[in-house]
């Protein structure tokens, strides 16, 4: 467990009683930006109430961001599906505009890149869409490029940005 102390900030993974709180986060987010669920957007995924148990298959983990024991935010990383098995995807990161700006989608995306290289993975996929600049951004800085195909079976259909790392 990582801790901030000035914040009070924690970063841990994900446990099942956290699945109320990270769909919250998520379903929040996606209002401010206006991804609504008629578009395909995560908030549209019908396993948001239930991400602990999906986070929990193999080569599959969640983390969360507490702040003052209050979950604010979280991302994750799983195996992409119908795609090549050394494909994994970045999903579900979401944080409260309390928590941007501090860093932690940062760390948070570079612990999950260390999971998915210590499982084998070569590669990492992810989807967003281009409101989200800053979240791009961070992406670019982390050596994702972007591709012009999408790659598996998401079903995020609106996520115009796609973008693609070697591991």
């Amino acid at each position: 467990m990582t801790a901030e102390p000035l914040l009070n900030l924690h970063l841990r993974p994900m446990v099942a009683s956290d699945n109320p709180s990270v769909a919250r986060v998520i379903r929040t987010v996606s209002a401010e930006f206006g991804l609504t669920a008629d578009k395909g957007y995560t908030v549209a995924d019908p396993n948001l109430d239930r991400l602990f148990e999906l986070y929990s298959e193999a080569h599959s983990a969640y983390w969360v961001v507490e702040m003052d024991g209050e979950v604010v935010g979280g991302g994750g990383i799983a195996p992409l599906l119908c795609s090549a098995p050394d494909i994994c995807e970045l999903q579900k990161m979401y944080f409260l505009p309390q928590l941007r700006g501090l860093g932690l989608a940062r760390r948070l995306a570079l612990q999950a890149l260390d999971f998915a290289r210590d499982r084998g993975f070569r590669r990492c996929y992810l989807e967003t869409t281009a409101s989200l600049t800053r979240a791009i951004a961070l992406y670019e800085q982390l050596g994702f490029e972007h591709i012009t195909e999408p790659l598996g079976c998401t079903g995020h259909v609106d996520c115009e940005v796609r973008m693609l790392k070697a591991l």
